[in-house]
């Protein structure tokens, strides 16, 4: 969703994770000149347990008291991190996937820590964090290893039209970020353009690599025009994806990849590539979905 109301959301449990995701989530939507909407999936009620405190027990008890000192907590973390942002909390019952989705649909930006407790509990590794990002209509930015204050934007490039998003993505973040962008585009070999096709067992490699060089430039045209302020620098290497963006994340503040790809990734809810840097990135890392 692009309307200027949109909040960025982060999901919280009460863990430290989620609290650091709360303080990358205000700092956002600081840069983003967006409110900011604290969320908690209270997943009990679907369990039939006792949510209501015990009737000798203290004001406030219970589960749904628990969970609303957590989202309070949260919500005053939010606000210390950016005195004056807007931030509201919520409670909403529910599993967390089909709450985050949820709330993804009038999102500008969805946040989630990648480890947790509760129904949050060992997000990335889990199926939340993968299924979120696989389908939320809004960028999905999961918080997890160091992010280097003074480090580049790096985004992961394939040369297909469904990464443009995540490299406008990863430049408009740059922009507000102060940031240099560094555009990574790895190859192997030659890719099948047209269903059917088989990958050529001969081929010139100095105009293979001037071909993925080309589709390289061609991803990140223009984008220097409308933000003369980004440095982009691209960076076109033989090798394998995951590894290459896998090193690139380590001096990094943000990884930025695209939600599918192309030749064998294409058609895939998340690729492979997306996934792996889930659970492998040394920094924080955005998926971002082609939409039409």
């Amino acid at each position: 969703m692009d309307s200027a109301d949109a909040a960025v959301v982060v999901g919280v449990d009460g863990s430290e994770s989620a609290l650091a995701a709360v303080r990358l989530a205000a700092a956002e939507a600081a840069r983003w000149h967006r409110p900011l909407r604290v969320v908690h999936a209270f997943i009990w009620p679907l369990l039939h347990s006792p949510i209501t405190p015990a009737t000798d027990g203290p004001p406030g008890g219970g589960l749904r008291g628990q969970a609303q000192g957590l989202v309070a907590a949260a919500v005053d973390e939010a606000q210390a991190t950016v005195p004056g942002l807007r931030v509201t909390g919520e409670i909403v019952d529910g599993a967390p996937t089909g709450v985050l989705l949820d709330a993804a649909t009038t999102a500008a930006l969805v946040v989630l820590g990648d480890r947790g407790l509760g129904g949050f509990a060992a997000l990335v590794v889990g199926s939340v964090a993968v299924t979120v990002a696989a389908h939320a209509p809004c960028p999905v930015l999961v918080v997890r290893g160091t992010a280097r204050p003074d480090g580049p934007i790096v985004v992961g490039v394939d040369g297909s039209q469904l990464c443009r998003q995540a490299v406008e993505f990863a430049v408009q973040t740059a922009a507000r970020r102060g940031a240099e962008v560094i555009a990574a585009h790895a190859y192997r070999h030659p890719v099948p353009t047209r269903p059917g096709d088989i990958q050529p067992l001969v081929y010139d490699e100095s105009a293979l690599q001037a071909d993925e060089e080309r589709a390289l430039a061609e991803s990140v045209a223009g984008l220097a025009e409308r933000y003369p302020d980004v440095p982009i620098h691209r960076e076109s290497v033989r090798g394998r994806a995951p590894k290459i963006l896998t090193e690139a994340s380590r001096s990094a503040q943000l990884l930025v990849v695209g939600g599918q790809g192309r030749g064998e990734l294409t058609g895939l809810l998340l690729g492979s590539v997306s996934r792996s840097m889930l659970h492998h990135s040394h920094c924080p890392v955005a998926v971002v979905r082609s939409r039409d």
